[in-house]
């Protein structure tokens, strides 16, 4: 959520700033700018009234002691008159902050100047490009080869559950078990503190870090416990500094965890959804870090070197997107997209979103600390997908067919206890 006193200070910047997401939100922010200048004005009626009272009580207690109870009596009725005018101003104030509020969180987040212009994913930039993929054999989909040697069951995950739920089997969940331990130990490795966080949430938390109002359609809710399965484990990591006030000397916080992934992923269909090119159950590790703002753009730059690494000592093709205004996220201000090569089906596969929030999260968290020159400032929190599993296995079984078997990445050899699967 944006803050008040952001807006306050230069509307016009924030109206601007959100073109370039394809929003226009004049209307919206001159009605919070109004909304808030009533809200100030209603909250000085309110201390002058508590004001007066506070003399009242005082000339009270002054005519009590000179026993001059004929006056006493007019100043316990004006109080009471004045008593009743502070009741007003209070309910006024609180009707004023819950309309501004809910425009509030109508607002996206403001997009960085390093955003690219642009509203599709097509007006998305190229940075960054690593590896190559040559091959003169006919590259299998990962779907087959998975099939083929028995190390993913798609069809029967499907009649168990549905499409997008697969069962792993045997070298094929070894295989995915290892991915899991190698990615957790390597953020181990860089500082971050592994968590092992609930796999379900309640409202508030996913509100907190932007999934609601924004995103709950694409979200299992369930209806009698008002709980939402978790899309990514960014949500209840981050929740655990809810409502905290941290002193300067604990951060930068970073944190690393594995969980399933749930997501509903409504209107996916065709060759999008094949295999495990999109899953609504899928494994990831993901990292977080909760910082001063001035660091946070250091920061991402660190974490989106973080993930390069991994995608390097696996082997696989990959590049990064720095995504355009229209693409960005709901929360973010600067996204940078990484994508994996699928030689299999010659098309790039997202496999991590690593994103600073600045204070938008923070500030629905009321997560702040003490700075040298600030009291209570929010803080800057930041995410990143390192990695997401399923597509990182695709790229895996795709890119290392040799022959008649498949190649592990030596990397993953101590993760996985074999460095081939046969055919």
């Amino acid at each position: 959520m944006l803050e008040i006193k952001k807006l306050r200070e230069n509307p016009s910047k924030v109206i601007e700033k959100l073109k370039k997401r394809g929003i226009d939100a004049t209307a919206t922010i001159n009605k919070i700018i109004e909304l808030e200048k009533n809200r100030i004005s209603n909250q000085q009626q309110l201390d002058f009234v508590l004001e007066t009272l506070n003399n009242i009580a005082k000339n009270i207690a002054v005519l009590a002691r000179d026993k001059n109870f004929k006056n006493i009596k007019d100043e316990k009725d004006k109080a009471s008159v004045l008593k009743e005018k502070s009741k007003e101003f209070i309910s006024k104030s609180k009707e004023i902050e819950n309309e501004i509020y809910s425009e509030l969180i109508k607002l996206p987040n403001t997009p960085h100047s390093l955003v690219p212009d642009g509203l599709t994913e097509n007006d998305n930039k190229e940075i960054y490009r690593w590896g190559n993929f040559n091959s003169s054999n006919k590259i299998i989909p990962h779907w087959d080869i998975a099939e083929k040697l028995n190390l993913i069951d798609f069809k029967g995950g499907a009649e168990i559950t549905g499409s997008g739920f697969p069962i792993y089997v045997g070298k094929g969940a070894k295989l995915q078990r290892g991915l899991i331990n190698f990615f957790l130990e390597f953020n181990s490795h860089a500082g971050y503190q592994e968590i092992i966080p609930p796999f379900f949430v309640n409202e508030k938390s996913a509100f907190n870090t932007g999934q609601i109002p924004d995103k709950e359609g694409m979200m299992y809710h369930i209806q009698d416990d008002n709980l939402f399965a978790i899309p990514t484990s960014e949500v209840p990591v981050t929740n655990i500094y809810n409502n905290k006030k941290l002193k300067l000397k604990e951060l930068p916080i970073k944190c690393t965890a594995y969980s399933p992934c749930f997501r509903r992923e409504a209107g996916s269909y065709g060759k999008e959804v094949r295999g495990l090119n999109r899953l609504h159950q899928f494994d990831k590790v993901e990292i977080v870090q909760i910082c001063e703002p001035a660091k946070s753009y250091d920061v991402l730059e660190e974490m989106k070197e973080h993930v390069s690494s991994l995608l390097k000592l696996l082997g696989l093709k990959f590049r990064i997107l720095n995504l355009c205004g229209g693409d960005l996220g709901f929360t973010s201000c600067l996204t940078y997209d990484f994508e994996v090569f699928s030689p299999g089906q010659n098309k790039w596969l997202e496999v991590s979103s690593v994103s600073n929030f600045e204070s938008f999260q923070s500030n629905r968290l009321k997560l702040r600390y003490n700075s040298s020159e600030k009291k209570n400032e929010y803080c800057h929190t930041l995410n990143g997908s390192s990695l997401a599993l399923p597509r990182v296995m695709a790229a895996i079984l795709e890119h290392y067919q040799m022959g008649d078997k498949i190649i592990i990445p030596e990397a993953l050899h101590k993760f996985t206890g074999f460095t081939e699967i046969k055919f």
